[in-house]
């Protein structure tokens, strides 16, 4: 078990939590992440990335968005409470290289894995361009934690209600396009549809572009296949080959069709446990 020692939200339906986990805290590389599982009742396990850790408190920080049932119920529990199960750290770290001009694009929650990966790179001596993006001014997360780590920071939003009104994808060809700051490396993490344009954005410019999955997972070992992607001419697997994997030769069509295969039941399970959590907080009055 692990204990919740802080938990706040950070927007409309993201939330912050610090858990205890002295030994993941002190193993964590940039790029890894942890499965849990909140308690007995709920047996889906679910990835989440380690989005900052502390050796001296012995604890790891995860940044989550309330998408289903699982996710629902983890941001139901408070300070003190426990989470049942927490297994990490997982998949393959980052492989942080001086590199020299970076570009780190985030979309949506995907600012939060990019983090600590920002920081590493920055640290080994990269000029880290960061771009953020997300539907509207709501939804951005750590933009003063992103902004204290860049050399030049650039916001994105479809609506406009801060920064520039348009795609993450906007800025980073423009980047690109201009021999003076095209970069040695772009890395996006965010939607898949998002890292899938910005794959094909850097494509014609020959960047090495590097992208984060996150698939469906359940025991993290590479055993189950249900994280299986295509990647060039081979099947890989998110848990133990990834998350990271080059973005010009991950197949994201069939990626995004698998990510959809279950949507029909989330959406019944989560419609169920929002209607017990109803009934069960009525009963109670």
């Amino acid at each position: 078990m692990s204990q919740i020692i802080e938990k706040k939200q950070i927007s409309s339906d993201v939330f912050l939590m610090r858990l205890e986990a002295p030994l993941i805290a002190e193993e964590r590389q940039a790029g890894q992440f942890i499965i849990l599982q909140v308690d007995e009742n709920f047996g889906e396990r679910i990835p989440l990335t380690i989005a900052d850790a502390s050796t001296k408190d012995g604890t790891i920080t995860i940044i989550y968005q309330v998408v289903g049932k699982t996710t629902l119920a983890l941001s139901q529990l408070e300070v003190g409470q426990e989470v049942e199960a927490l297994v990490g750290p997982l998949g393959t770290p980052t492989h942080i290289h001086n590199y020299g001009k970076v570009v780190c694009v985030g979309g949506g929650i995907g600012v939060a894995p990019m983090h600590p990966i920002a920081q590493a790179l920055k640290k080994a001596g990269n000029h880290v361009t960061i771009i953020t993006g997300a539907r509207n001014q709501d939804l951005l997360i750590l933009q003063d934690e992103m902004k204290a780590i860049a050399d030049e920071f650039i916001v994105c939003t479809d609506d406009g209600s801060v920064g520039r009104k348009c795609l993450v994808t906007e800025p980073l060809r423009e980047l690109c396009a201009n021999e003076a700051t095209k970069p040695d490396m772009v890395i996006a993490i965010g939607p898949p549809i998002m890292m899938k344009f910005c794959s094909e954005t850097t494509r014609p410019f020959g960047v090495f572009t590097q992208v984060s999955l996150n698939t469906i997972m359940v025991d993290g070992t590479g055993m189950c296949g249900g994280c299986r992607v295509n990647v060039g001419k081979e099947v890989k697997f998110v848990c133990v080959d990834g998350p990271e994997f080059d973005g010009h030769l991950v197949d994201f069509d069939n990626m995004i069709a698998r990510l959809s295969s279950y949507k029909e039941i989330e959406r019944t399970r989560y419609k169920c446990f929002v209607e017990k959590t109803i009934n069960q907080k009525e009963a109670a009055l």
